[in-house]
């Protein structure tokens, strides 16, 4: 059962499950970064309220993030199809983690900024900054180590994500505990799928946890 052939499938799947968190992750964050900043300069309190801009970026990632996301997978798979040409396998599984964790790492980011002292962010006004340059240097560059938490927070979510893709042939891991654990009742091929999945989230959580300690000015030493 363990031959040459089952490690190389679960060392290319382990690969595929790596290239499906890691790209979603990439294009989540181009949507959801631009759409937690806005939540947070549109609100009531923000650099520039804007009441309808906040409402509908508010409900957008309110709704999204209350379907689950299997069942969200299903939904997009016209989209999905429309967009890369297939509804099955690795790369088509990234259109739905994309549009999953957006809404989720908008909400991240957001958290973030709004952790920033409001007194450094009036200082940057009252000194003619910019909105651009307030978003950027101050918003940003204060919240640099939450949102490097947060990004880690992210990737462990999507990366659970592409496992359950598995259950409708989205490829990785999640697809080798179904096809094989799950169908052919293949208990040691489940249980070391599971291990691998508990290894990528350590080895993320631990260059996440790195990088944002290496980032945070109030850690010296």
């Amino acid at each position: 059962m363990w031959d040459n052939a089952t490690i190389m499938m679960l060392i290319k799947e382990t690969g595929t499950t790596l290239y499906m968190t890691l790209t979603s992750t990439f294009f989540a964050y181009c949507i959801g970064l631009p759409m937690g900043i806005f939540l947070v300069i549109t609100a009531r309190d923000g650099l520039r309220p804007n009441a309808i801009v906040y409402k509908i970026l508010d409900v957008i990632a309110n709704v999204v993030r209350s379907v689950p996301f299997l069942i969200l997978l299903m939904l997009l798979i016209p989209f999905t199809r429309y967009v890369v040409g297939r509804s099955y396998g690795a790369t088509a599984t990234i259109v739905p983690l994309t549009v999953a964790a957006a809404p989720f790492i908008a909400r991240l980011v957001e958290s973030s900024l709004l952790e920033v002292d409001r007194g450094v962010v009036e200082a940057a006004q009252s000194m003619g900054a910019s909105t651009g340059t307030v978003v950027w240097k101050v918003f940003l560059g204060e919240a640099r180590t939450s949102l490097i938490a947060g990004a880690t927070i992210a990737l462990g979510t999507i990366l659970g994500y592409s496992a359950m893709a598995g259950a409708v042939g989205g490829g990785g891991l999640g697809d080798v505990a179904i096809r094989y654990g799950y169908y052919r009742y293949q208990a040691d091929i489940m249980i070391v799928t599971v291990i691998l999945l508990v290894i990528l989230v350590q080895i993320l959580q631990f260059i996440g946890t790195k990088m944002s300690r290496k980032l945070d000015k109030r850690i010296t030493g």
